[in-house]
């Protein structure tokens, strides 16, 4: 079975964390994309700790896609930096992981 992922990301509002998930997902670099409700984030950015509202989105792709993806939202992504973090699905419904794999072909 392929490896899956799961892509934390987080935006600065919701219409771009929608806008570049439609893309990711058309482009067949991500089964899908969960995108939450705002929260917030409190990071230190250029020397000074900073408080922002982020919308937090999880997306499900393969481990082949995390490179060719993480430079996809680079792409996109209006934030200098953009989280892009690939986390581990190390066990999970064998339908829905076999789901991911054949979205993302």
């Amino acid at each position: 079975m392929t490896e899956t992922r799961s892509i934390y990301l987080t935006f600065p509002d919701e219409d771009t964390a929608i806008s570049i998930a439609r893309t990711l997902v058309e482009e067949r670099l991500v089964a899908c994309v969960n995108v939450l409700p705002r929260g917030t984030s409190v990071y230190r950015w250029q020397e000074k700790v900073v408080s922002e509202q982020e919308i937090v989105a999880f997306a499900k792709t393969t481990a082949d896609k995390v490179a060719a993806l993480s430079a996809r939202v680079a792409a996109l992504h209006p934030y200098d930096v953009p989280c892009v973090v690939a986390l581990v699905i190390d066990a999970g419904s064998a339908e829905y992981l076999a789901w991911v794999a054949a979205e993302t072909r």
